[in-house]
């Protein structure tokens, strides 16, 4: 028999299979196969932190394929992910399998491979392990936290603060960073200063420019020109003065090569060069991780990109440095090979950085394979590696001070010149997330003409320059990637899934590739900074993170680290109990109340109600939510609601509802986005009339959810226009799977079977691997039994929301109680549906039949004299006690 290997997605299993070939058969699990039932009780802190554990559907079956393969195989191999969550997920697959019965007489071995190349699987094959016991216990407590904090403060959120959606340990800490940084910027009053620039020419007229920093023998700070005429005072004194070179300052600096990519700056730098969402970049890179057919071949381009270690193996080193040298030449190439580690707080060295798996496989010979997306990150990935192991860049700077004779009155001009470009001749990093920041090119290639001391130096020319100091800058996705790893909290694994949860609760919103807090996530931030401050503390929760890692190294005891923390947050939560909703809205009113009502400048009232005059405007809080309301209330209904995330969503826009983009190439009628009752829409042409007059509409399109209107070319708008597109052909099937849009967003769709995208899919990209993991999930609830007898239509059986069902030609017929979909034949389905079967209701519902009139309206239309028609009243119902017992109410949180 052969052996089996379990692995995550079945793009890795299909890739490995052609590594390890018959003797092996490769399955994959997709994913977790069972996790904590959202509902109370899942974990219980009275008993030790015991946690329930259910399986979907998809888990059930895929382990069940599992164990149907390991009957009679020797070796069991759980080649999950090589972190904490795939050594979650095998542990998870061996107990499964245990509680079957079916891993008797079966070894099982854990192996992990940071890159999916057959070498790197041979040797994992060669090197197997025991699962890893504190990993394991690392992932129990994470999880155990996570739970216990979405569901303990999730509801108490509800409770005190209506319209709110869910709290998460490590969500609410980057919200409170987004929040922050927003009350920063709305405090921040601009300052006014000026500067002082001279535009000279040396003996030989080469002009450069000079900035005054001395004034009256004093050195000028950043505000000491504070008015115009200061300045213009300053640029006088510039003007009269005769200045020589007075000294000039000349050193050779080196810049030395960033690391290779780690998550968290893999995301910063796609988002910085790229305009990469984080979601995005991991998207793209789990598909370059996992394998793109390369002449015929699956081969992995990277390596694992869950990773906060910067190392890379010496093999890998070893082939860069050869690729330098004999791309390069050996001027680039530094003497020892370069050794890194990482300045993050709280870092793992688990594995290597990502780099690429063959450094020989450069970005323009594997371009042809890879979608434009694929290849613009998989270039950034190769430059970066390669760019670590080249030799420093070399700049001379240049300092020179002019001064007049008394030294009264001196001005600097400074340049550097690249001596020797080293790595920057093939990757230059983004040192500042701001436009002009340090180590931009420009300051990088300022040059100073050639000059020597006490040469006179002729102004031509002065100026005088306003400016305003500028508030800090909103968090981008790169900014607060790198914050939330600076301040140690979160995990590689979790940044891109936790800024897509403050967007998905319209807690936060991305404009100009900026996090703005909605009002809701204010609100959220305040409360829980007054009334669970230590919650969302980034010490205390990067603590939490030092003593998960401490678990995970064996340093701890995972139940003692979850009692500790257990004793606290539930008093905290008990401290709430006797919490009035007027003591929150009066806390939160105190404290957004700036926000709400900023100072007009004309030193009105900002709280005054514009509608009865006399009474204030306040916080106050409704069972939808919070919104601004008058204190005269109930005299005077004044209120106004607080913005709502999408409320202005692509005001301005358009002028006067229609916006043109440009001709269609192939038929020459103009493209335009157009605002209609339902949203926004493309639309070709204008319509047209055939020949009996009747009019013909133009072909439209709706923007997807999460489209910029601004971002719209004629290029998006015309492949929104082509939709359905055909995205490829099923590996497996032979099927073809195309996108499209319909009443409930993008989706994907193979034969009968549909699947929708993901908010963070872009139906116009989605490429053949993403599609068929999708689909891998819809099919999970879909399965076909073959043709009816009869008519020769396909019989299927299919999971609802009520739970399994069979369905033939618009007909269905539930399940039996119990009875599992793999478990139902052809014979039984026609059965259940011949004796059972109901018509599937059709979109919209079953148009009701008129009513006929009723006795007493019959009366009405008969006359006055028409006798009275007596009702039988309806027969009372005796109720049964466990028909009036109130279900209690299930918290659904997302932790």
């Amino acid at each position: 028999m052969t052996d089996v290997v379990v692995v995550e997605s079945p793009a890795k299993a299909k890739t490995i299979n052609k590594y390890l070939g018959q003797d092996f058969t490769v399955l994959a699990s997709f994913g977790h196969v069972r996790d904590l039932p959202p509902k109370d009780g899942s974990v219980r802190p009275d008993e030790d932190f015991a946690m329930d554990w259910t399986a979907e559907d998809r888990g059930e079956k895929q382990v069940a394929a599992i164990a149907k393969a390991v009957k009679g195989a020797r070796n069991l191999y759980l080649a999950t992910d090589p972190d904490r969550e795939g050594e979650a997920i095998s542990w998870h697959v061996q107990e499964m399998l245990r509680q079957k019965g079916a891993l008797k007489g079966v070894q099982v071995h854990r192996i992990t491979f940071n890159e999916i190349t057959k070498r790197a699987v041979q040797t994992a094959l060669a090197q197997p392990r025991d699962l890893d016991a504190p990993l394991i216990d690392a992932y129990l407590a994470r999880r155990a936290l996570d739970y216990l904090v979405g569901f303990t403060l999730s509801p108490v959120l509800w409770r005190k603060l209506p319209g709110s959606r869910s709290a998460g340990r490590v969500q609410s800490v980057a919200l409170r960073l987004i929040c922050e940084r927003e009350a920063e910027i709305e405090i921040f009053r601009a300052r006014e200063y000026w500067t002082v620039e001279g535009r000279f020419l040396t003996l030989d007229g080469a002009p450069f420019v000079a900035r005054l920093t001395h004034l009256h023998g004093k050195k000028l700070e950043q505000f000491d020109l504070g008015n115009e005429a200061a300045a213009l005072e300053a640029k006088a004194a510039v003007e009269a003065a005769d200045f020589t070179i007075s000294a000039i300052e000349k050193k050779r600096v080196r810049r030395n090569p960033p690391p290779p990519f780690t998550t968290s700056t893999l995301q910063q730098e796609s988002s910085r060069k790229l305009s990469f969402g984080a979601q995005q970049t991991m998207r793209l890179a789990q598909q370059l991780y996992e394998g793109v057919e390369i002449r015929g071949e699956t081969v992995g381009l990277i390596t694992y990109m869950r990773t906060d270690g910067v190392q890379m193996a010496r093999e890998a080193i070893a082939g860069i440095r050869d690729h330098v040298r004999e791309a390069f030449g050996e001027a680039y190439l530094p003497a020892s090979p370069r050794e890194y580690t990482s300045r993050a707080k709280n870092a793992q060295e688990a594995h290597e950085a990502i780099r690429p798996t063959d450094v020989a496989r450069t970005p323009e010979e594997v371009a042809r394979y890879l979608a434009p997306d694929q290849r613009r990150l998989y270039e950034l990935v190769w430059k970066r590696a390669v760019a670590s192991q080249m030799q420093s860049a070399e700049l001379d700077q240049t300092g020179i001070e002019l001064s007049q004779p008394t030294r009264q009155t001196r001005m600097r001009a400074t340049g550097s010149v690249v001596a020797f470009d080293g790595f920057l001749k093939l990757y230059r990093e983004d040192i500042d997330d701001a436009p002009g920041g340090a180590g931009s090119e420009d300051e990088d290639t300022r040059m100073l003409p050639p000059m020597r001391e006490q040469d006179p130096a002729r102004l031509s020319a002065a100026q005088a320059d306003q400016h305003f100091t500028q508030p800090p800058p909103r968090y981008s996705e790169a900014s607060l990637v790198k914050k939330m790893e600076e301040l140690g909290i979160g995990r590689p694994s979790t940044y891109a899934s936790i800024l897509q949860t403050l967007q998905d609760r319209d807690y936060v919103k991305l404009e100009k590739r900026r996090f703005l807090p909605e009002d809701r996530g204010r609100l959220v931030t305040a409360f829980l900074v007054n009334f669970f401050e230590r919650y969302v503390d980034t010490g205390f929760t990067a603590s939490l993170e030092e003593q998960l890692d401490d678990i995970s190294g064996g340093r701890a005891d995972w139940r003692a680290v979850m009692r500790a923390f257990w004793e606290d947050f539930n008093a905290a939560i008990a401290a709430t109990k006797d919490l009035t909703i007027s003591a929150v809205i009066d806390a939160l009113d105190q404290e957004l109340g700036p926000h709400f009502f900023p100072a007009p400048g004309d030193g009105s009232d900002p709280r005054a109600c514009p509608a009865c005059g006399n009474g204030r405007l306040g916080l106050r809080l409704g069972r939808n939510g919070a919104f601004i309301g008058c204190s005269n209330y109930p005299e005077c209904r004044h209120t106004r609601p607080l913005t709502v995330a999408g409320e202005n969503e692509a005001e301005g826009a358009l002028a006067g509802g229609v916006k043109e983009l440009g001709p269609d190439t192939a038929t020459g009628e103009m493209v335009s986005l157009r605002r209609g009752p339902y949203g926004l829409y493309v639309q070709l042409g204008e319509g047209s009339t055939n020949e009996k007059g009747k009019a013909i509409k133009p072909k439209r399109a709706s923007l997807v959810r999460g489209m910029d209107p601004d971002s719209i070319t004629i290029e998006k708008a015309l492949a929104l226009l082509a939709l359905p597109r055909i995205v490829g052909i099923h590996p497996e099937s032979g099927d073809e799977i195309s996108a499209a849009v319909g009443r409930f967003g993008p989706y994907v769709k193979m034969g009968s079977i549909y699947k929708s995208l993901d908010r963070d899919d872009d139906v116009l990209t989605v490429g053949i691997n993403r599609a068929v993991a999708l689909l891998a999930d819809a099919k999970a609830k879909v399965r076909s039994l073959g043709n009816h007898p009869k008519d020769g239509e396909v019989v299927e059986v299919k999971r609802g929301r009520f739970g399994p069902y069979a369905q033939h030609a618009g007909f269905v017929a539930s399940l039996p109680r119990g009875t599992q979909m793999d478990d139902v034949t052809l014979e039984q389905a026609v059965l259940l549906l011949a004796e059972k079967g109901k018509k599937l209701t059709p979109p919209g519902g079953i148009k009701k039949p008129t009513k006929k009139p009723t006795a007493r309206k019959a009366s009405a239309e008969a006359g006055d004299d028409a006798a009275p028609v007596k009702r039988k009243a309806p027969p009372k119902v005796k109720s049964s006690p466990r028909a009036t017992r109130k279900a209690s109410p299930r918290a659904k949180a997302k932790v």
